[in-house]
């Protein structure tokens, strides 16, 4: 499991009382962090992300949400507070402090499980508790009814999940961390699809060609992509980088997402991707700390994937017995 402890960075994971789908929440050990964002996908779920934008007047956030259950799962940010304003974080005002939770989800609803399970307050608050620097991966959290290529509908998926990495670089210190949930397939370093659009005998269908009408015509509108899908995300750093460093460090962090899932920021998809870096910190290149968050991403992405377990019919690659 990757290690966030020299980013200053915990992760937590909690599941719904049903344990059909969850949220990952990911803050600082101790104190705020800085916030810059983008969105991709024209299908977003997402809360606070204005604190993302460095034109927003806030300069500091507390913790960000990654969630299931689409827009009913934003939600759950509430415990998220709960847990900060019990702790006594948050941005300072006469009488106590608000805390600052920018979220993002993923459309789950109704693909594993049934539509009307999603995360509550009391699932963030439990994965605020209980976040440490050294994060589970595959199918827990956000992560954990997850699914990509989505393509050639819901039958024919396999299991996305949670994924994590952190790379160095001398004193540069980069992390990443994801939920990939896509209606693409998500591809190796060589360019194979590992995980995506099923065909039979094993072959994959690949999702780009089915999109673009080249591939086999997926089933009736009940089966159709549109909707369940979303890759959320962040990458984080110990460099000390302003809102507008920030800002454009999410966006060149993207061209992991382009690499990695085949295609991604589609219609069907509400892609969106946090950078979080210190308040106080070291100082280094914004070239050096993109490029590596590129690396450390397309790592999370695969790792997303490649530790995923199936469930309901949907395989994963963690599964025991398959080719990884």
């Amino acid at each position: 499991m990757p290690d966030f402890s020299p980013l200053g960075i915990v992760i937590g994971h909690a599941r719904d009382g049903s344990g059909v789908t969850g949220c990952t929440v990911i803050r600082r050990a101790q104190g705020a962090m800085r916030c810059g964002g983008v969105q991709l996908g024209r299908a977003t779920a997402s809360r606070e992300f204005g604190v993302a934008l460095p034109s927003h007047s806030t300069d500091r956030i507390d913790a960000v949400l990654l969630t299931g259950g689409s827009a009913y799962g934003l939600d759950a940010a509430a415990g998220v507070m709960r847990w900060m304003e019990e702790q006594k974080r948050g941005f300072p005002i006469a009488g106590g402090v608000v805390p600052i939770v920018p979220a993002a989800a993923i459309f789950d609803l109704g693909m594993l499980g049934p539509f009307g399970t999603r995360p509550d307050a009391n699932t963030a608050y439990a994965a605020c508790a209980g976040a440490g620097d050294t994060p589970a991966e595959g199918s827990v959290g956000a992560g954990t009814r997850a699914t990509v290529g989505k393509a050639a509908g819901g039958q024919r998926a396999m299991k996305g999940g949670f994924g994590a990495f952190v790379v160095r670089s001398g004193e540069i210190v980069v992390g990443a961390a994801v939920v990939t949930n896509a209606v693409g397939d998500v591809r190796d370093a060589s360019g194979a699809i590992i995980a995506g659009a099923r065909g039979d005998g094993g072959k994959f269908l690949d999702a780009t060609k089915i999109l673009t009408g080249g591939g086999p015509r997926r089933g009736g509108d009940d089966d159709a992509p549109s909707g369940m899908n979303t890759t959320i995300g962040a990458v984080m750093t110990n460099v000390l980088l302003s809102r507008e460093d920030l800002h454009q460090l999410a966006q060149a962090a993207t061209a992991a997402y382009y690499r990695r899932i085949t295609p991604c920021a589609t219609q069907y998809d509400g892609d969106t991707l946090f950078a979080l870096g210190p308040t106080e910190g070291i100082t280094a290149s914004l070239v050096a700390v993109e490029t590596l968050a590129v690396q450390a991403m397309e790592q999370a992405i695969e790792r997303s994937v490649r530790l995923a377990t199936g469930r309901d019919g949907i395989p994963g690659m963690a599964d025991a017995g398959r080719e990884k």
